[in-house]
């Protein structure tokens, strides 16, 4: 589906894709360019934790090192 651009730079985002998406007015959208140079519209609370491989990986880790053992294992330290 193709729309147009107007002077202010606004689009109207088809009805289906809002549906879709759950959009509603006042509703926060991101755009993102993939790499493939798509423009991919997201809202984001659907977003965390699937794009961003950090968040992801947030709290997975189940080794509890203090932060001076830790530090002296990397560093070679006795």
């Amino acid at each position: 589906m193709q729309t147009t651009l107007t002077s202010k730079g606004q689009v109207t985002i088809p009805k289906h894709i809002r549906d879709a998406l759950h959009l509603e007015p006042g509703c926060p959208i991101e755009f993102r360019i993939n790499r493939d140079g798509e423009v991919v519209l997201k809202r984001p609370d659907e977003r965390r934790g699937e794009d961003d491989r950090f968040e992801r990986m947030r709290g997975k880790a189940d080794v509890k090192w203090r932060t001076d053992d830790l530090m002296g294992l990397l560093r070679g330290d006795d």
